[in-house]
Protein backbone atom coordinates (compact mmCIF):
# COMPACT_ATOMS: atom_id res chain seq x y z
CA UNK A 1 0.00 0.00 0.00
CA UNK A 2 1.56 3.50 -1.13
CA UNK A 3 0.71 6.53 1.48
CA UNK A 4 0.66 9.87 0.42
CA UNK A 5 0.45 13.46 2.59
CA UNK A 6 -2.52 14.22 -0.49
CA UNK A 7 -4.05 12.03 -3.02
CA UNK A 8 -5.39 13.96 -5.75
CA UNK A 9 -8.38 11.92 -8.05
CA UNK A 10 -8.07 13.14 -11.45
CA UNK A 11 -4.88 14.20 -13.40
CA UNK A 12 -6.26 16.91 -15.80
CA UNK A 13 -5.79 20.64 -16.23
CA UNK A 14 -7.52 21.33 -13.02
CA UNK A 15 -5.88 18.47 -11.03
CA UNK A 16 -2.49 18.37 -12.41
CA UNK A 17 -2.33 22.21 -11.78
CA UNK A 18 -3.29 21.50 -8.02
CA UNK A 19 -0.44 18.41 -7.99
CA UNK A 20 2.03 21.33 -9.45
CA UNK A 21 1.06 24.08 -6.89
CA UNK A 22 1.52 21.44 -4.14
CA UNK A 23 4.71 20.47 -5.05
CA UNK A 24 6.25 23.65 -4.14
CA UNK A 25 5.62 22.29 0.02
CA UNK A 26 7.13 19.16 1.70
CA UNK A 27 4.08 16.68 0.93
CA UNK A 28 4.06 13.55 -0.80
CA UNK A 29 1.71 13.43 -3.19
CA UNK A 30 -0.27 11.08 -5.59
CA UNK A 31 -2.63 11.46 -8.65
CA UNK A 32 -4.72 9.26 -9.49
CA UNK A 33 -6.33 9.76 -13.34
CA UNK A 34 -8.66 7.20 -14.58
CA UNK A 35 -7.68 7.63 -18.33
CA UNK A 36 -3.94 6.40 -20.07
CA UNK A 37 -3.41 10.22 -20.04
CA UNK A 38 -3.88 13.37 -18.50
CA UNK A 39 -5.76 15.49 -21.45
CA UNK A 40 -8.49 12.85 -22.82
CA UNK A 41 -11.31 14.11 -21.72
CA UNK A 42 -12.29 18.14 -20.76
CA UNK A 43 -9.08 19.41 -20.20
CA UNK A 44 -8.11 18.39 -24.28
CA UNK A 45 -11.11 18.68 -25.73
CA UNK A 46 -11.78 22.37 -25.89
CA UNK A 47 -11.13 25.37 -27.94
CA UNK A 48 -8.09 26.30 -25.62
CA UNK A 49 -9.16 30.33 -25.34
CA UNK A 50 -7.03 32.23 -22.39
CA UNK A 51 -10.90 33.93 -21.42
CA UNK A 52 -10.82 37.60 -20.18
CA UNK A 53 -13.28 37.09 -17.25
CA UNK A 54 -15.86 39.60 -18.87
CA UNK A 55 -18.71 36.55 -19.16
CA UNK A 56 -19.37 35.52 -15.59
CA UNK A 57 -21.57 36.57 -12.93
CA UNK A 58 -20.05 39.52 -10.62
CA UNK A 59 -18.74 38.04 -7.43
CA UNK A 60 -18.59 34.49 -8.97
CA UNK A 61 -15.73 32.34 -8.18
CA UNK A 62 -15.73 31.64 -12.22
CA UNK A 63 -15.36 35.42 -12.66
CA UNK A 64 -12.67 36.01 -9.57
CA UNK A 65 -10.40 32.77 -10.37
CA UNK A 66 -10.85 33.41 -14.59
CA UNK A 67 -9.12 36.53 -14.23
CA UNK A 68 -6.75 35.47 -11.77
CA UNK A 69 -5.69 33.07 -14.36
CA UNK A 70 -5.47 35.57 -17.45
CA UNK A 71 -3.31 37.45 -15.41
CA UNK A 72 -1.00 34.81 -14.91
CA UNK A 73 -0.78 33.20 -18.14
CA UNK A 74 2.29 34.37 -19.55
CA UNK A 75 4.77 33.87 -16.51
CA UNK A 76 3.33 30.42 -16.78
CA UNK A 77 3.57 29.61 -19.94
CA UNK A 78 7.15 30.87 -20.22
CA UNK A 79 8.23 28.48 -16.60
CA UNK A 80 6.04 25.41 -18.67
CA UNK A 81 6.95 26.28 -22.01
CA UNK A 82 3.53 25.48 -23.58
CA UNK A 83 2.22 27.53 -26.40
CA UNK A 84 0.19 31.01 -25.51
CA UNK A 85 -0.74 34.19 -27.70
CA UNK A 86 -2.56 37.24 -26.09
CA UNK A 87 -3.87 37.51 -29.25
CA UNK A 88 -7.26 39.25 -28.01
CA UNK A 89 -10.63 38.24 -29.65
CA UNK A 90 -14.03 39.70 -30.44
CA UNK A 91 -17.50 39.24 -30.14
CA UNK A 92 -19.40 40.71 -33.42
CA UNK A 93 -22.83 42.38 -33.40
CA UNK A 94 -25.18 43.70 -36.04
CA UNK A 95 -28.34 45.06 -33.92
CA UNK A 96 -29.53 48.00 -31.65
CA UNK A 97 -30.20 44.71 -28.93
CA UNK A 98 -26.73 43.17 -29.49
CA UNK A 99 -25.14 46.55 -28.98
CA UNK A 100 -26.83 46.95 -25.81
CA UNK A 101 -26.17 43.77 -24.57
CA UNK A 102 -21.89 44.00 -25.40
CA UNK A 103 -22.22 47.22 -23.21
CA UNK A 104 -23.78 45.06 -20.32
CA UNK A 105 -20.56 42.55 -21.16
CA UNK A 106 -18.55 45.34 -20.56
CA UNK A 107 -19.84 46.59 -17.55
CA UNK A 108 -19.90 42.90 -16.18
CA UNK A 109 -16.57 43.00 -17.34
CA UNK A 110 -14.93 45.73 -15.56
CA UNK A 111 -16.79 44.36 -12.20
CA UNK A 112 -14.92 40.99 -12.12
CA UNK A 113 -11.83 42.80 -12.85
CA UNK A 114 -11.01 42.94 -16.36
CA UNK A 115 -9.29 44.46 -18.24
CA UNK A 116 -8.60 45.55 -22.03
CA UNK A 117 -12.16 46.16 -22.86
CA UNK A 118 -13.75 48.43 -25.74
CA UNK A 119 -16.30 48.79 -28.33
CA UNK A 120 -15.29 49.17 -31.74
CA UNK A 121 -16.76 50.08 -34.96
CA UNK A 122 -16.84 47.79 -37.81
CA UNK A 123 -14.28 49.92 -40.26
CA UNK A 124 -12.15 48.77 -36.74
CA UNK A 125 -13.27 45.23 -36.92
CA UNK A 126 -12.59 45.04 -40.69
CA UNK A 127 -8.57 46.17 -40.11
CA UNK A 128 -8.47 43.39 -37.48
CA UNK A 129 -10.15 41.11 -39.29
CA UNK A 130 -10.54 41.86 -43.22
CA UNK A 131 -12.63 38.27 -43.76
CA UNK A 132 -15.42 39.12 -40.70
CA UNK A 133 -18.83 40.07 -40.91
CA UNK A 134 -20.03 42.52 -38.33
CA UNK A 135 -21.17 46.23 -37.77
CA UNK A 136 -19.30 46.36 -34.31
CA UNK A 137 -17.79 44.52 -31.79
CA UNK A 138 -16.89 44.35 -28.15
CA UNK A 139 -12.77 43.72 -28.42
CA UNK A 140 -10.92 41.52 -25.33
CA UNK A 141 -7.45 43.16 -25.72
CA UNK A 142 -6.16 40.29 -23.14
CA UNK A 143 -7.93 37.45 -24.10
CA UNK A 144 -5.68 35.00 -26.01
CA UNK A 145 -5.17 31.40 -27.30
CA UNK A 146 -3.32 28.58 -25.80
CA UNK A 147 -2.29 24.89 -26.37
CA UNK A 148 -4.84 23.06 -24.14
CA UNK A 149 -3.09 19.34 -24.60
CA UNK A 150 0.44 20.66 -23.76
CA UNK A 151 -0.36 22.85 -21.14
CA UNK A 152 -2.45 19.97 -19.03
CA UNK A 153 0.86 17.85 -19.93
CA UNK A 154 3.35 20.57 -18.86
CA UNK A 155 1.35 20.94 -15.91
CA UNK A 156 1.30 17.32 -14.82
CA UNK A 157 5.17 17.04 -16.04
CA UNK A 158 6.29 19.47 -13.89
CA UNK A 159 4.48 18.15 -10.87
CA UNK A 160 6.06 15.01 -11.54
CA UNK A 161 9.31 16.32 -11.86
CA UNK A 162 9.03 18.19 -8.62
CA UNK A 163 8.12 14.65 -6.88
CA UNK A 164 4.31 13.72 -7.76
CA UNK A 165 3.56 11.03 -8.36
CA UNK A 166 1.27 9.63 -11.65
CA UNK A 167 -0.75 6.59 -11.74
CA UNK A 168 -2.81 6.54 -15.06
CA UNK A 169 -5.40 3.85 -15.89
CA UNK A 170 -6.40 4.14 -12.03
CA UNK A 171 -10.25 4.77 -11.72
CA UNK A 172 -11.37 5.59 -8.40
CA UNK A 173 -14.05 2.81 -6.93
CA UNK A 174 -14.33 3.12 -3.38
CA UNK A 175 -13.47 5.62 -0.80
CA UNK A 176 -12.85 4.88 3.10
CA UNK A 177 -12.37 7.31 5.68
CA UNK A 178 -10.76 6.22 9.00
CA UNK A 179 -8.70 7.63 11.98
CA UNK A 180 -5.61 8.06 10.03
CA UNK A 181 -7.49 9.35 6.56
CA UNK A 182 -8.59 7.71 3.94
CA UNK A 183 -7.95 4.51 2.09
CA UNK A 184 -8.49 5.10 -1.63
CA UNK A 185 -9.13 1.94 -4.43
CA UNK A 186 -8.15 3.14 -7.81
CA UNK A 187 -7.10 0.65 -10.57
CA UNK A 188 -7.06 -2.42 -8.34
CA UNK A 189 -4.34 -0.89 -5.71
CA UNK A 190 -5.52 0.66 -2.29
CA UNK A 191 -3.72 3.86 -1.47
CA UNK A 192 -4.08 5.66 2.21
CA UNK A 193 -3.55 9.44 2.05
CA UNK A 194 -4.63 12.48 4.76
CA UNK A 195 -5.88 14.61 2.10
CA UNK A 196 -7.88 13.48 -0.63
CA UNK A 197 -9.29 15.83 -3.47
CA UNK A 198 -11.90 15.29 -5.29
CA UNK A 199 -10.77 17.04 -9.08
CA UNK A 200 -12.39 14.39 -11.06
CA UNK A 201 -13.84 17.10 -13.92
CA UNK A 202 -16.70 14.67 -15.20
CA UNK A 203 -16.62 11.96 -12.38
CA UNK A 204 -17.09 14.78 -9.78
CA UNK A 205 -20.19 14.27 -8.57
CA UNK A 206 -19.66 9.99 -8.31
CA UNK A 207 -16.28 11.14 -6.30
CA UNK A 208 -18.10 13.33 -4.35
CA UNK A 209 -20.94 11.12 -3.29
CA UNK A 210 -17.94 8.51 -2.24
CA UNK A 211 -17.01 11.21 0.20
CA UNK A 212 -20.46 11.38 1.44
CA UNK A 213 -21.08 14.87 0.11
CA UNK A 214 -24.34 14.26 -1.35
CA UNK A 215 -27.17 16.33 -3.13
CA UNK A 216 -25.22 17.96 -6.39
CA UNK A 217 -26.86 17.14 -9.77
CA UNK A 218 -24.40 16.99 -12.90
CA UNK A 219 -24.92 16.97 -16.38
CA UNK A 220 -22.43 16.99 -19.45
CA UNK A 221 -22.84 20.08 -21.97
CA UNK A 222 -21.31 18.57 -25.30
CA UNK A 223 -19.60 20.52 -27.47
CA UNK A 224 -19.14 19.34 -30.88
CA UNK A 225 -16.47 20.70 -33.32
CA UNK A 226 -15.20 21.19 -36.98
CA UNK A 227 -11.35 21.36 -37.86
CA UNK A 228 -10.29 23.82 -40.52
CA UNK A 229 -7.32 23.27 -42.48
CA UNK A 230 -3.98 25.01 -41.24
CA UNK A 231 -3.49 27.00 -44.28
CA UNK A 232 -7.15 29.26 -43.22
CA UNK A 233 -5.29 30.22 -39.60
CA UNK A 234 -3.25 33.55 -41.90
CA UNK A 235 -6.02 34.94 -42.18
CA UNK A 236 -7.79 35.11 -38.80
CA UNK A 237 -5.24 36.60 -36.28
CA UNK A 238 -8.08 35.76 -32.99
CA UNK A 239 -10.82 34.45 -31.82
CA UNK A 240 -14.32 35.68 -33.39
CA UNK A 241 -17.38 34.72 -30.97
CA UNK A 242 -21.25 35.90 -31.37
CA UNK A 243 -22.85 38.02 -28.35
CA UNK A 244 -23.47 35.61 -26.10
CA UNK A 245 -26.57 35.10 -23.88
CA UNK A 246 -26.58 34.27 -20.19
CA UNK A 247 -26.18 30.98 -20.72
CA UNK A 248 -24.06 29.63 -23.71
CA UNK A 249 -20.88 31.95 -25.57
CA UNK A 250 -22.18 31.34 -29.06
CA UNK A 251 -20.60 29.45 -31.80
CA UNK A 252 -16.81 30.83 -32.08
CA UNK A 253 -14.47 30.93 -35.29
CA UNK A 254 -11.23 30.65 -33.50
CA UNK A 255 -7.41 30.34 -34.82
CA UNK A 256 -5.16 27.46 -32.89
CA UNK A 257 -1.42 28.21 -31.62
CA UNK A 258 -0.70 25.90 -34.19
CA UNK A 259 -2.44 27.56 -37.28
CA UNK A 260 -5.64 25.30 -37.41
CA UNK A 261 -9.06 27.20 -37.39
CA UNK A 262 -12.08 25.77 -34.80
CA UNK A 263 -15.57 26.27 -35.82
CA UNK A 264 -18.18 25.47 -32.89
CA UNK A 265 -19.00 24.46 -30.07
CA UNK A 266 -22.73 23.46 -30.06
CA UNK A 267 -24.03 22.98 -26.89
CA UNK A 268 -26.34 20.06 -26.02
CA UNK A 269 -27.05 18.65 -22.78
CA UNK A 270 -26.50 14.88 -22.12
CA UNK A 271 -25.80 12.32 -19.46
CA UNK A 272 -23.73 10.23 -21.17
CA UNK A 273 -20.05 11.38 -20.22
CA UNK A 274 -18.19 9.30 -22.33
CA UNK A 275 -19.87 9.76 -26.04
CA UNK A 276 -17.77 11.67 -28.39
CA UNK A 277 -19.17 11.47 -31.67
CA UNK A 278 -20.73 14.21 -33.72
CA UNK A 279 -23.74 14.26 -35.79
CA UNK A 280 -24.26 15.57 -39.30
CA UNK A 281 -26.98 17.64 -37.92
CA UNK A 282 -24.46 19.51 -35.89
CA UNK A 283 -21.60 19.33 -38.56
CA UNK A 284 -24.42 21.69 -40.94
CA UNK A 285 -25.33 24.02 -37.88
CA UNK A 286 -21.59 24.82 -37.19
CA UNK A 287 -21.16 25.57 -41.11
CA UNK A 288 -23.94 27.80 -41.30
CA UNK A 289 -23.39 29.64 -38.11
CA UNK A 290 -19.97 30.11 -38.51
CA UNK A 291 -20.16 31.40 -42.33
CA UNK A 292 -22.39 34.20 -40.59
CA UNK A 293 -19.18 35.57 -39.02
CA UNK A 294 -16.26 34.55 -41.37
CA UNK A 295 -17.15 33.56 -44.67
CA UNK A 296 -14.00 32.55 -45.57
CA UNK A 297 -14.06 28.58 -46.06
CA UNK A 298 -15.71 25.71 -47.81
CA UNK A 299 -16.34 22.40 -46.84
CA UNK A 300 -13.32 21.30 -48.61
CA UNK A 301 -11.38 22.89 -45.66
CA UNK A 302 -12.29 20.02 -43.35
CA UNK A 303 -9.87 17.97 -41.86
CA UNK A 304 -11.68 16.82 -38.52
CA UNK A 305 -14.26 17.03 -36.09
CA UNK A 306 -14.04 16.50 -32.60
CA UNK A 307 -16.11 17.02 -29.56
CA UNK A 308 -16.03 17.60 -25.34
CA UNK A 309 -18.28 17.39 -22.58
CA UNK A 310 -18.11 19.85 -19.50
CA UNK A 311 -19.51 18.89 -16.37
CA UNK A 312 -21.82 21.45 -14.71
CA UNK A 313 -23.30 21.79 -11.63
CA UNK A 314 -27.40 22.74 -12.08
CA UNK A 315 -30.39 23.38 -9.71
CA UNK A 316 -33.60 22.10 -9.61
CA UNK A 317 -34.48 23.97 -11.69
CA UNK A 318 -31.23 23.27 -14.10
CA UNK A 319 -29.89 26.44 -13.51
CA UNK A 320 -26.29 26.38 -14.41
CA UNK A 321 -24.47 26.54 -10.71
CA UNK A 322 -21.19 28.60 -9.66
CA UNK A 323 -18.06 26.89 -9.41
CA UNK A 324 -17.54 24.90 -6.01
CA UNK A 325 -14.95 24.12 -3.81
CA UNK A 326 -15.15 23.22 -0.37
CA UNK A 327 -13.94 21.32 2.54
CA UNK A 328 -16.83 19.89 4.37
CA UNK A 329 -15.55 19.48 8.15
CA UNK A 330 -18.98 17.70 9.46
CA UNK A 331 -18.65 15.34 6.67
CA UNK A 332 -15.33 14.90 4.95
CA UNK A 333 -12.32 16.22 6.91
CA UNK A 334 -9.29 16.94 4.77
CA UNK A 335 -11.32 16.43 2.10
CA UNK A 336 -11.43 19.41 -0.97
CA UNK A 337 -14.64 18.77 -3.13
CA UNK A 338 -14.41 20.61 -6.71
CA UNK A 339 -18.04 20.80 -7.94
CA UNK A 340 -18.78 21.72 -11.58
CA UNK A 341 -14.80 22.96 -12.59
CA UNK A 342 -15.86 23.80 -16.52
CA UNK A 343 -15.13 26.74 -18.63
CA UNK A 344 -13.18 28.80 -18.00
CA UNK A 345 -11.20 25.97 -16.23
CA UNK A 346 -8.14 25.99 -18.11
CA UNK A 347 -7.78 29.59 -18.00
CA UNK A 348 -8.27 29.28 -14.38
CA UNK A 349 -6.45 25.94 -13.14
CA UNK A 350 -3.46 27.76 -11.61
CA UNK A 351 -5.71 30.04 -9.58
CA UNK A 352 -8.01 27.75 -9.13
CA UNK A 353 -4.94 25.30 -7.39
CA UNK A 354 -3.63 28.27 -5.50
CA UNK A 355 -7.51 29.02 -4.04
CA UNK A 356 -7.48 25.05 -3.09
CA UNK A 357 -4.21 24.98 -1.57
CA UNK A 358 -5.17 28.01 0.59
CA UNK A 359 -8.27 26.23 2.15
CA UNK A 360 -5.91 23.43 2.89
CA UNK A 361 -3.34 26.01 5.35
CA UNK A 362 -6.53 27.07 6.92
CA UNK A 363 -6.39 23.81 8.06
CA UNK A 364 -3.33 22.66 8.46
CA UNK A 365 0.58 24.63 8.05
CA UNK A 366 2.80 23.11 4.51
CA UNK A 367 6.49 23.51 4.87
CA UNK A 368 8.16 24.86 1.97
CA UNK A 369 10.00 22.82 -0.80
CA UNK A 370 13.20 24.24 -1.68
CA UNK A 371 14.23 21.99 -4.11
CA UNK A 372 11.02 23.25 -6.22
CA UNK A 373 11.76 23.83 -9.57
CA UNK A 374 8.94 25.96 -11.58
CA UNK A 375 10.49 25.21 -14.80
CA UNK A 376 9.57 22.59 -17.35
CA UNK A 377 11.46 22.62 -20.91
CA UNK A 378 8.93 21.19 -23.73
CA UNK A 379 10.21 19.12 -26.99
CA UNK A 380 11.40 20.90 -29.43
CA UNK A 381 9.08 21.72 -32.68
CA UNK A 382 11.43 21.42 -35.26
CA UNK A 383 9.41 23.14 -37.36
CA UNK A 384 9.58 25.80 -35.83
CA UNK A 385 13.72 26.88 -35.77
CA UNK A 386 15.53 28.42 -38.74
CA UNK A 387 17.63 26.31 -40.63
CA UNK A 388 20.78 26.95 -38.76
CA UNK A 389 19.75 25.83 -35.29
CA UNK A 390 18.02 22.68 -38.10
CA UNK A 391 21.66 22.44 -39.14
CA UNK A 392 23.02 22.52 -36.17
CA UNK A 393 20.39 20.13 -34.09
CA UNK A 394 21.16 17.21 -37.35
CA UNK A 395 24.66 17.38 -36.66
CA UNK A 396 24.26 16.86 -32.76
CA UNK A 397 21.76 14.27 -33.67
CA UNK A 398 20.87 12.72 -37.03
CA UNK A 399 17.33 11.56 -35.84
CA UNK A 400 16.24 15.49 -36.12
CA UNK A 401 17.43 14.89 -39.93
CA UNK A 402 14.81 12.14 -40.41
CA UNK A 403 10.76 13.10 -41.02
CA UNK A 404 8.36 11.02 -39.32
CA UNK A 405 4.81 12.75 -39.93
CA UNK A 406 5.35 15.06 -43.23
CA UNK A 407 2.15 17.17 -42.89
CA UNK A 408 3.63 18.73 -39.31
CA UNK A 409 7.36 18.56 -40.38
CA UNK A 410 7.71 16.56 -37.35
CA UNK A 411 11.15 14.79 -36.41
CA UNK A 412 12.12 11.58 -35.53
CA UNK A 413 13.91 12.89 -32.79
CA UNK A 414 10.77 14.65 -31.55
CA UNK A 415 8.84 11.33 -31.89
CA UNK A 416 11.33 9.45 -29.43
CA UNK A 417 10.79 12.09 -27.13
CA UNK A 418 7.42 12.14 -26.63
CA UNK A 419 7.53 7.76 -27.06
CA UNK A 420 9.88 8.33 -23.18
CA UNK A 421 7.57 11.46 -21.79
CA UNK A 422 8.27 12.07 -17.82
CA UNK A 423 4.70 10.40 -17.50
CA UNK A 424 4.62 7.02 -19.09
CA UNK A 425 2.34 7.72 -21.93
CA UNK A 426 2.42 5.51 -24.48
CA UNK A 427 -0.70 5.60 -26.45
CA UNK A 428 -0.82 6.98 -30.45
CA UNK A 429 -2.70 10.10 -29.09
CA UNK A 430 0.65 10.28 -26.19
CA UNK A 431 2.57 10.92 -29.44
CA UNK A 432 -0.19 12.64 -30.95
CA UNK A 433 -0.61 15.21 -28.38
CA UNK A 434 2.96 16.07 -27.69
CA UNK A 435 4.21 16.25 -31.05
CA UNK A 436 1.02 17.40 -33.64
CA UNK A 437 2.02 13.92 -35.86
CA UNK A 438 -1.44 12.28 -37.22
CA UNK A 439 -2.76 16.61 -36.93
CA UNK A 440 -1.72 17.77 -40.49
CA UNK A 441 -3.86 17.49 -43.55
CA UNK A 442 -3.50 12.96 -43.78
CA UNK A 443 -4.71 12.77 -40.42
CA UNK A 444 -1.49 10.32 -40.02
CA UNK A 445 -2.23 8.27 -43.50
CA UNK A 446 1.47 8.85 -44.21
CA UNK A 447 3.24 8.83 -40.14
CA UNK A 448 0.30 6.27 -38.27
CA UNK A 449 2.44 2.92 -39.11
CA UNK A 450 5.69 4.60 -39.12
CA UNK A 451 4.99 5.46 -35.40
CA UNK A 452 3.31 2.44 -34.65
CA UNK A 453 6.84 0.76 -35.42
CA UNK A 454 8.38 2.92 -33.48
CA UNK A 455 6.02 2.51 -30.21
CA UNK A 456 7.16 -1.29 -30.80
CA UNK A 457 10.61 -1.21 -30.84
CA UNK A 458 11.29 1.59 -28.36
CA UNK A 459 9.08 -0.15 -25.88
CA UNK A 460 9.56 -3.93 -26.83
CA UNK A 461 5.96 -4.27 -27.43
CA UNK A 462 3.82 -6.33 -29.72
CA UNK A 463 1.53 -4.28 -31.95
CA UNK A 464 -1.31 -5.85 -30.89
CA UNK A 465 -0.38 -3.97 -27.81
CA UNK A 466 -0.73 -0.77 -28.90
CA UNK A 467 -3.67 1.05 -28.50
CA UNK A 468 -4.88 4.92 -29.63
CA UNK A 469 -5.98 6.15 -26.62
CA UNK A 470 -7.85 4.73 -24.12
CA UNK A 471 -7.79 0.95 -22.42
CA UNK A 472 -8.96 -1.41 -24.98
CA UNK A 473 -9.07 0.87 -28.32
CA UNK A 474 -6.37 -0.98 -29.89
CA UNK A 475 -4.79 -0.22 -33.16
CA UNK A 476 -4.25 -3.97 -34.20
CA UNK A 477 -5.90 -7.56 -33.40
CA UNK A 478 -3.62 -10.04 -35.61
CA UNK A 479 -2.10 -10.12 -38.94
CA UNK A 480 -4.17 -9.50 -42.71
CA UNK A 481 -1.44 -12.16 -43.85
CA UNK A 482 1.97 -14.11 -43.16
CA UNK A 483 5.02 -13.34 -44.61
CA UNK A 484 7.47 -15.51 -45.18
CA UNK A 485 11.20 -13.77 -44.38
CA UNK A 486 13.05 -15.96 -46.84
CA UNK A 487 11.16 -14.56 -49.80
Amino acid sequence: MKKFDVFIIGGGVIGSAIARELSRYRLSIGVAEKNTDVCNETSGRNTGVCHGGFAYDVGSLKAKLCVEGNRMMDDLARELDFPFRRCGKVLVGNTEEEYARLLEVIEQGNANGASGLRMISGKELKELIPQVEGSFALLSENSGILDPFLMTIALAENAAQNGAEYFLGHEVTGIQRDTDGYLIEAGGEIFRSRWVINSAGLGCGKISEMLGITGYHIVGSKDDYIILDERLGRGLPMPIYTVPSNTYMGIHVTPTTDGNVLLGPTAEQTDNMSWYGVEQKNLDYLYEEAMKLWPNFTRGDYIRTYSGILPKWVDEEGRIQDYKIEIRDDIAPNAVNLIGMESPGLTASVAIARYVIAMMQEREAFIENTDFNPNRKAIVRFEKLDGNTQAKLIKENPDYGELICRCGKVTKAEILQAIHNPLGVHTMTGVKYRTRAMMGRCQGGYCQMRITRMLEEELGIAPTDITYAQEGSRMFFGKVREVNEDE
